[in-house]
């Protein structure tokens, strides 16, 4: 049987795939066919390298397809000899692979002038090309892994000079050169060791933009679950399952395939879900996702060295989530473009959002884990948590009454502006040690701004949402409540909880509920 595949390569024969054919046809038209050079840069595990193969597997139905890494390349680009004479036999390889007629590979193969290594490489990409039956394409995967050496750049600016040659009927070379990594080529400044910095500017201005959306949409998601119904009859509800998946990951392609995997390996068979049919329901993919969260996965460790190794990216992201600040996109700003090109964020309506909600909850799980761990909040919700649940259930109700003692007890005496600024964080900081290990939450980042924010608890089978907002008089006070009700209609829930903090002098704090429709809503005021 076939398997959910997080690894480094999907293979349609071993894995559940999502079927990608009609972005490898686009590809193909848009870009191979007109004889374009570009580069695929997306965040680790993003399904750069399965795009690079299955691409691979369709060209060669009428091209020579050269696919070469270099991810283990470094030594190679020691010398200019050592470079040439490393990539002459990565592609000597590849020819012998692609079954090219014997010539080419004798011509190929013959001895590297020492004298000069890279005017002879030149000459050799001519003559293979020039003399192939079948147009040549290059692919280079984990390309950024070299970025920082001169020698590819004087490697990038001879493929370019031949390209550039070629449009002019002057040379021959590859059809389309397609360069994958992390990092964008064209932008080498983020790479480039301190006493390079002057180098800026890369050879590879002749690559168009990539433009092709390499994530899973909810339908794409659902073909593949379709195919793995078919398999196992768990009888699983597949579009709202896919669907859900979505709403976590935003279609990141290894996000998506570790919360299938974990809910056919990890999940099914346990106490709580002994089999398939109990593992793929929404609390299937609840558990999933909260295994993910709490996991220490390569991508998601990455995420966290890049935030260490940039702190503006990670003063960002701190104020996107916890202060509520709207940041417009711009692409030439460095740290926006940085966190783009590692699908950290999103611009959406022209405005910053972190990419997904995955990411999005482990990024407030790790800023919150690097305040005090002793901090009042956390003290105080660990002190009482028995009085919050109760027979394995969360009882919402208790923890916010709670939390109002708390917070009156502790924060009155804070400045305004502190508490206005880190309302989410004081909140979350009382929540998680509660819910902790069982339960998850996340943030809707639609209702998230400065004003106000949703909160959505998942606990035992149980939802619950939270809005968090600052007190601005009683007709935004009403809005905010009709918006609340607008969502626990989309969640199919009738109750729900609105935590206000009030910095008015004659405000009036204390619990009440109101009744609104067929909606109760709990509204604590402090």
């Amino acid at each position: 049987m076939k398997t959910f595949n997080t690894a480094v390569i999907c293979n349609p024969q071993k894995h559940y795939m999502v079927d990608i054919s009609p972005k490898i046809d686009r590809i193909i038209a848009r870009y191979i066919e007109p004889g374009k050079y570009f580069s695929i840069n997306r965040g680790r595990q993003y399904g750069k390298t399965t795009t690079l193969s299955t691409l691979a597997r369709k060209l060669r139905q009428n091209y020579y397809c050269l696919q070469i890494s270099f991810a283990w390349a470094d030594g190679i680009f020691e010398s200019e000899y050592r470079m040439v004479s490393g990539f002459v036999g990565y592609i000597k390889k590849e020819l012998r692979l692609e079954h090219v007629p014997e010539k080419l590979l004798i011509d190929w193969s013959r001895e590297i002038n020492e004298t000069d290594p890279m005017a002879d490489l030149d000459e050799r990409i001519t003559n293979l090309c020039a003399q192939s039956d079948r147009e040549i394409i290059l692919m280079i995967d984990e390309v950024d892994k070299v970025s920082d050496n001169q020698l590819m750049l004087q490697f990038l600016g001879m493929l370019r000079d031949k390209y550039i040659q070629r449009e002019d009927g002057r040379d021959y070379t590859f059809k389309s050169i397609i360069l994958a990594g992390v990092y964008d080529i064209k932008n080498l400044k983020l790479k480039i060791r301190p006493e390079e910095e002057h180098i800026y500017n890369s050879p590879w201005n002749v690559a168009v933009e990539f433009e092709e959306d390499l994530s899973f949409s909810t339908d794409e998601i659902a073909g593949m679950l379709r195919e793995y119904e078919q398999d196992y009859h768990t009888g699983m509800d597949v579009d709202a399952i896919a669907e859900m998946i979505y709403d976590y990951t935003s279609g990141y392609p290894v996000l998506v395939s570790d919360i299938c995997r974990r809910l056919d390996e990890t999940i099914t068979g346990t106490e709580k879900f002994p089999d398939r049919v109990a593992a793929w329901t929404h609390d299937g993919v609840t558990e999933a996702v909260k295994i993910i969260q709490q996991t220490r996965t390569p991508l998601l460790e990455d995420m966290i060295k890049q935030l260490e190794d940039y702190p503006n990216l990670k003063d960002m992201l701190n104020r996107i989530l916890f202060e509520g600040e709207t940041i417009p996109f711009n692409a030439y700003n460095q740290v926006l473009n940085l966190a783009k090109m590692f699908d950290y964020i999103k611009s959406v309506n022209g405005h910053v959002e972190v990419a997904n909600r995955i990411f999005e909850v482990v990024l407030y799980d790790y800023f919150l884990s690097e305040e005090k761990l002793g901090s009042p909040a956390s003290r105080d919700a660990q002190l009482n948590r028995s009085e919050f649940i109760k027979k394995g259930k969360l009882d919402m109700d208790a923890l916010l009454r709670r939390f109002s003692d708390h917070y009156t007890d502790i924060y009155t005496s804070k400045d305004q502006k502190f508490v206005e600024k880190h309302a989410r964080k004081i909140f979350l900081m009382y929540l998680k040690p509660v819910i902790n290990g069982t339960g998850n939450y996340y943030v809707e980042a639609q209702t998230r701004d400065a004003k106000r924010t949703d909160i959505v608890v998942d606990y035992q089978g149980e939802q619950f949402v939270v809005e968090i907002k600052i007190w601005y008089g009683p007709k935004y006070n009403e809005t905010g409540e009709q918006q609340l009700c607008g969502y626990l209609d989309r969640l199919h829930l009738k109750k729900g909880y609105l935590l206000t903090f009030s910095f008015n002098k004659n405000k009036e704090i204390g619990i009440k509920e109101i009744i609104l429709g067929d909606k109760v809503l709990l509204e604590v005021t402090v």
